[in-house]
This record gives structure tokens, sequence and C-alpha cells, in this order.
């Protein structure tokens, strides 16, 4: 048997190939009946079925199974073939072996040298184990013959032709087959010779294998034949089909890697160089004309070097490629000449931006010192000869502080445009990884440098002008602190050796000039805060968003919107109406969105065939935006129309706001409680302040047993917005006495200052964004701390002439300028 797909296996040994025996199919038709022995060897095979009429080769090696075919060939050859249910186990016993199996008779026998004894069983019928009757020195067993059943039908014979077709395609595609089997199998005429013949060679389960014997049909084994052949068909032409794509792409490849060498060979001979080498060269010439400083020069020539000497195929090639990259294609000497007429950078920055006085002196006084310097050649080497400790710096690092809207960001592209440099942006708001700002090393797959060396590619320019927006917003996580690594690039005295985890060479930075923005500077780290020079921008007065607006906002918002000039006109009125009734902000940004709405409403008109102009007065403004969201000058008033209730001045991220503190008492003992999401400063304040009534009961007109008999509760509305902070101390004070003694609190004050037990009104932050945000609430009176009055000097002169400041030290002269009327009803003692 050259090509059997089982293993056939008796006992510890496995099936070996006799080469000096011809593979023949027997029959037994020529026998009346099987003569059976009365008591028949058993001989357990593991592996494999035997089938009548064919013949098989089997190996013996276990000495009970030797024992058995050696008494069995000196007897009348006659031997019972029966399955093991379990190939593994080594000595099945009665319990261990199939019921079904086939008297075979032995032909041939041969001892080999190692012990072993191969020999040539011919199948001769099926037989039944009725009983066992014995187990040593082997099996022994009753066994009576089960006759096949031969149907001669038409069935049968189809069936008969589409399993030989089944097993011709079979053979064609596993060449390991023997001819002489195929031939065999199409000459013979049996079906049931025909389906144990064709169940012997094919790969199949010992399971299925011993089903086919046990099957009394033929038409029912040449079923379950047929079905096996076609899932074996099945999962032979899959296999090759995978075979076949497997060796295409090997061809494929092979095919390439010749072609490749013919091309070089081709390259070579007319004298020019294959693609790896052009490759190499290009990066060569790109080293040399980069202006490299010496340290990444070294390192990019080691880098080619490598190149040039590994396969194009290796993983490696693509990183140092893509390293070489990134190196040549930084701007190491390309700058800008920056234009430091000072008369040109003061006449851009007030076409951008109206108002920003202090904001754009400072800018101008950067750009002159950088001027004078320039003029007058101190170079680096100079500050070195005057200072051996400081190194030359080229300039602060500025910082723009205020609110959402008010220009921030703008700026630094005026201070560009001014200086002729180039600009980009980098957001920083949410990055939480160091890498971002660092870079990632090149152990990683898919690294790449941080954004700033990122930056300074897209700049094209060793020398832009960077705006890093959101500075306040950077967070940190497992994955490192983004502040910290900003600390190197942001510092004067280090960032011309600035490097990057990727390149892993310095890279000077010292000529960049970097513009930080944030709303507030609690979230910057402290030694972050200490590098950058603070300068704070307030919110807009109403005169100055009225003149922004003329000049900025609503010929931006005509061209945007598709109109012409001619088309709309808006009246100041109808600004100051956007301002005061739709908007309450410190910036522009909402006004500039109102106008927007208020423009497509006049498109929509235009398109519908309207041709007149269209002017957009104080009027107009209520049809085309609606209802108005605030009122001016009546939210106060109504707010503080009975005692109890104060208005006060906070400060927030974005901008100046006015809030209201609310005081109330009922009978009962419970004590004092405030609501409102204060925080603990705010509570201390409220504790602070009642307890400074508590202490002046008897100038307020209370008799001791109040407090006992009363509840006090104090709330600051809108609940759902968190509030820190000691400001409120006044107001809070205000509020309490004004419910206590019945006077209301005018509707057109406004206060904010922190307080003491002891009654003292200590200064607080924020002066400007509280007094702007008083301004556009229409208070025209505000008490302030007297020590914040050079505080005043920031307010705009027109916001100073409108409103009226009482600057108080205590707070009995707050209470003075705040209270108003008699008491309203008589206190319960």
């Amino acid at each position: 048997m050259s090509d059997n797909p089982k293993s056939p296996v008796i006992d510890d040994f496995t099936e070996e190939e006799l080469t000096d025996v011809e593979i023949r199919t027997g029959s037994n038709s020529d026998d009346a009946e099987l003569k059976i022995p009365a008591e028949l060897p058993i001989l357990p095979l593991r592996g494999v079925v035997v089938y009548p009429e064919t013949i098989i080769p089997l190996t013996v090696g276990q000495p009970r199974s030797i024992k058995l075919v050696d008494e069995v060939v000196a007897g009348d050859r006659m031997v019972g073939l029966i399955t093991s249910k379990d190939a593994e186990l080594e000595t099945p016993g009665p319990d261990d072996i199939y019921r079904t199996g086939t008297l075979a008779s032995i032909h041939r026998l041969f001892r080999a040298p190692d012990g072993t004894i191969r020999m040539l069983v011919q199948g001769l019928g099926r037989i039944t184990v009725d009983e066992f009757t014995s187990t040593e020195p082997y099996l022994k067993a009753k066994v009576h013959a089960i006759p096949e059943a031969v149907e001669e039908s038409l069935e049968v014979e189809a069936l008969t032709r589409n399993v030989v077709d089944q097993f011709t395609k079979l053979a064609e595609l596993v060449p390991s087959i023997p001819g002489e089997l195929i031939s065999s199998a199409l000459n013979v005429d049996d079906p049931l010779q025909l389906a144990y013949t064709i169940s012997t060679y094919i790969r199949i389960d010992l399971a299925e294998a011993q089903g086919i014997l046990e099957l009394d049909s033929t038409e029912a084994k040449l079923r379950r034949l047929m079905t096996l052949l076609s899932k074996e068909i099945e999962v032979l032409e899959l296999g090759r089909k995978i075979q076949t794509e497997a060796q295409t792409e090997m061809e494929k490849v092979q095919r390439e890697y010749y072609l490749r060498e013919q091309l070089k060979a081709i390259q070579r001979e007319l004298g020019e160089g294959d693609e790896q080498t052009v490759e190499v060269e290009e990066f060569r010439k790109k080293i040399a004309e980069a202006g490299m400083p010496e340290e990444a020069r070294k390192e990019a020539e080691r880098e080619v070097d490598r190149l040039s000497k590994l396969p194009t195929a290796a993983a490696e090639y693509g990183v140092i490629r893509t390293y070489l990259d990134w190196l040549t294609s930084i701007p190491w000497n390309k700058r800008t000449d920056d234009n430091l007429d000072i008369p040109h950078a003061r006449t851009v920055l007030d076409e951008d931006h109206y108002g920003l006085k202090d904001i754009k002196e400072r800018i101008l006084e950067y750009l002159a010192v950088r001027k004078l310097r320039l003029e007058r050649g101190m170079t680096a080497h100079q500050a070195e000869e005057a200072d051996h400790i400081r190194r030359e710096r080229a300039g602060a690092i500025l910082c723009f502080v205020g609110p959402p809207g008010v220009g921030k960001t703008s700026l630094g592209s005026s201070i560009a445009r001014a200086m002729g440099r180039k600009f980009i942006r980098m957001s920083l708001g949410g990055v939480r990884d160091e890498a971002e700002i660092r870079g990632f090393r090149r152990t990683y797959i898919g690294a790449m440098p941080g954004r700033i060396i990122q930056t300074i590619r897209r700049a094209e320019s060793h020398n832009p002008i960077i705006m890093l927006d959101e500075v306040d917003k950077l967070g940190r996580d497992f994955r490192g602190d983004p502040a910290s690594a900003l600390l190197e690039v942001l510092d004067p005295e280090q960032n011309n050796e600035f490097r990057d985890h990727y390149l892993d060479v310095a890279f000077d930075l010292s000529e960049v000039i970097f513009i930080t923005t944030a709303n507030e500077l609690e979230p910057i780290p402290g030694p972050l805060r200490d590098r950058m020079e603070i300068i704070q921008l307030s919110g807009y007065t109403e005169q100055e968003k009225i003149a922004i607006a003329q000049q900025y906002l609503t010929p931006r918002q005509i061209r945007e919107n598709g109109l012409r000039t001619e088309e709309v006109q808006v009246t100041r009125d109808a600004l100051q109406s956007i301002i005061r009734d739709y908007t309450r902000e410190a910036g522009v940004r909402t006004l500039e969105r109102e106008i927007g709405r208020a423009m497509r409403k006049i498109v929509t008109r235009i398109a519908e065939g309207a041709t007149a102009q269209v002017i957009i007065d104080g009027k107009a403004i209520t049809e085309l935006l609606g209802k108005p969201r605030y009122g001016y000058r009546t939210e106060s008033e109504e707010r503080t129309d009975r005692p109890g209730v104060a208005t006060g001045l906070a400060w927030t991220p974005y901008g100046g706001d006015v809030l209201y503190v609310e005081a109330a008492y009922m009978q009962g003992s419970k004590g004092f409680q405030y609501t409102g999401q204060l925080g603990e400063v705010m509570q201390e304040s409220a504790r602070i302040a009642l307890s400074y009534i508590r202490s002046k009961a008897e100038s307020f007109n209370l008799t001791p047993e109040f407090f006992e008999k009363h509840d006090l509760h104090l709330h600051v509305p809108e609940g759902a917005t968190p509030k820190d902070g000691p400001s409120a101390g006044v107001t809070m004070t205000v509020a309490l006495a004004s419910l206590l003694t019945g006077k209301s609190v005018r509707g057109n004050v406004a206060m904010t200052g922190e307080i003491t037990l002891r009654g003292k009104v200590l200064p607080v932050g924020g002066i400007k964004d509280k007094v702007l945000a008083a301004d556009r609430a229409g208070l025209n009176t505000i008490i302030l701390p007297k020590k914040n009055e050079k505080d005043l000097d920031d307010l705009p002169a027109d916001v100073r002439d409108r409103l009226k400041f009482v600057l108080v030290e205590g707070i009995d002269e707050a209470l003075s300028a705040a209270l108003v009327g008699q008491r309203t009803k008589k206190k319960v003692h």
C-alpha cells in the first residue's frame, strides 16, 4: 500500500509500505458460505477498519498479537479484525472494541529484524461478535456472519457512477494515489466491492469508516461514501486554491526581486544609480543644503550611511528614511526678515484692533527693543562678555489673559503682520500627553516629532510667530504633564537647545516669538506662569463695542453673508440696542453673531425680491431678532424693590458679572443656612457677615432673643452655577442689614469687597471687569473698597465719567450708601 491516507495501526505499531506486494482486490463470491470457526481469534485494530473483499498490509508488534498471528498461521489462517474505539489504547479489551468487524485470511507473512511481523490480510466477510470467550493470551469470541444486501437498481447504478467520478476527481487532487488503484476502482463492476475498495484508500474518520462497514445496504454505503467524497474534494480544492495563491505570491516576490536586480545591473551599465542609491544621494544633497548645525549634520550623515547599507525591504529602512525626511525638511536656516518699523506696526495694530491702548503700547515696546538691539549691533557674543551667567535673550514670552472674544488670538496675527513674520496657531486645549509637545521616541511604531517641531515645519520658517492658544486648558494624566514639557520651550534662556525626543538633536527656538493665550491664570502651573509676561485684557465698554461693531463686525458680516454695502445700513442705535438687550458679555463674539443673524434676515428678504436699501435702526432690531433677552436698567431695580436683596459684582474667566444676594428670615430655631452652590471661601464670607450683624444687633434695633427665635437664610441665585471668592462679603452684609432693618437697597447700586469681623472692607481683584459688568447692566453707582481706588485708573475715561464710585473703608459707609427708605415693618423681638 503505497499511499494510504490513513495510518492503520495494530496495538503499538503503525502501517508500513510493502513494496514487494501488488495491490489487489479479492472477492469471496465463489464461496457459497463463509466457514467461520466456532471460536475465532480477535485481533483489535488501532486507527484502521478492514473491509471485506479488500487486501491490506498490517504490522503486528505487541507480544500477544504476535502470539495470535503465529497460532493462526499454523492453523486455518482465519482471524477476526475488529477496530478499537480508542486508537490510543494500547491493549483494548472486549468493551473497548466495536462489535462489528471483518473475517480475514492471512495471506503472506514477513518477520522484520526489529521483531515485528508484517503481513498481508484479505477481508472475506462481515461478522458480528456474539460473545467473548477468552481474553488471554489474546481475545477469542463466538461470531456469526452478517449478510450483505446488494441491490440491483438504477439508483445503485447511478450512485456507483457518481462515486467513480468523484473518486477520479479526488485522485486528480491527490497525486500520491497510485494509478493502479484508480484503474482497479474504475474496472470494478461490483458496487459493494467498489464501496469497500474506495473506503479503504480515502481519508476518512474512524467512526465514519466503521459506520460504512456496519451499514447493511449497498445503496446506503454508496450514499454515505458519496457524501464523504464530496466533503473531501471540497477541502482539497480549497487547500489547492490556498496553495496556488501562496505560490503565486511567492513567484511574484521572486519575479520582482529578479527584475530589481536586472534593473540595477542595467543602471550600472548605463552609469546610473539604482533607486536606493538615488535616494541616498538625494538625502546627502538635502543635508548639505539644509544648513544644519554640527550635531544635527553629523547625526543625519550617520543615518544616511546606515540607510545606504540596508536593503530596501528591511523594516528599519522605512524608519530611517522617515527620520531623514523630517530632519531635512525642517527650516534650519530659512527665516524671514523682521519689519521693525514702529510707525508701520502702530498702523497695523490700529487697523486690526480698536482700543487696547496698553496692550498695543507693550507690543510696540517689544518691537522697539528688538529694533534698537539690531541697529546697535548687540550680538550674543557681546552679551556673553557682559554677563557670564545669563544667556542673552531675544525677548519675553507674552501671555494674553482675558475673557473670550476680546481679541487675544487676533492680536498675535496682527503682530505677525506688523513684523512681516509667518504666523501659525497651535491649540493646546485638551492636550494631555507630554509627547504631544516633545515628540515620541523613534523606538515606537509610528513615532513622529512633537507639535512644536511639526508647527515649525508647517511654517517653513526658522523664526515664525507661534500662538499657543488656551494654555490654561492643558491637561495631565499617566502619560505625563505637557505643561512641564513647555517649560523648556517657553524659557528664553533654554530654548536655544530644544531637544525633541524624535529628532534627538538640538533645535534653536530662541528666534521664535511665542505668544500664549488664556482665559484665567490660576490653572497655569506656577513655574510655567513665571516664564511668561502676563498681559491682562479686560472686557470692552459699550462705546468700544459700538465702535468695534461699526468698524469691523458689521462690514465683515455684510461680506460673509453675500451683501453689498449699499444694500444695508446699521445705525448706532441698532448696535446699542443689540449690545444692551441681546448680549451680556465681556467680548464681542455674541455681538457679531447677533449682527450676523440680523444680516441673514435681510438676505432672505433680498432673495425673495426686495431691492430697496434696508436701514436697521433701533426699532427694526426687535423685528429682526425677536424679543429682548435682557432688560437694561430694569432687572436690578426689580430685584431690589424689597428689603433683603443686594446687587453684587463678581469676576469670572469670561469677564465680570452681576450677581444678587437674597436674605430672608422666619420663625424657628434652626440657625443660619446658605444656598446657591457656594464655595468654601464664600461660605466663610456669609458666616462673617452674620457674625458682624449679630455683633451690631443693638445698632440695628434687634433684641438678643431675635436670633434665638428666628432662622436666617442667605441665597445667591443661579444655583446651578458654582460660586466662590471673598469679594461678596460686603454684598452679603448689606443684604442681611437690609432684611433686618427693613430698608431696601438702592436699585442703581452695585458693590464688591471683602469684609472682616470688625467691619473693615478689604480690597479685591478684577475691578475693571466688575465695573464694566455693572456698566453693561445699567448700574451707575459702584461701592468699592478704598484701597481699590488705584484700579480706577485702568477704566476708560467715558466709564469713569458716567459712573459714580463710593470708596469705603468700613461696612457702615457701605450701608449708608446702599440702603434707602424707612423701615417697612416693625421687627419681631
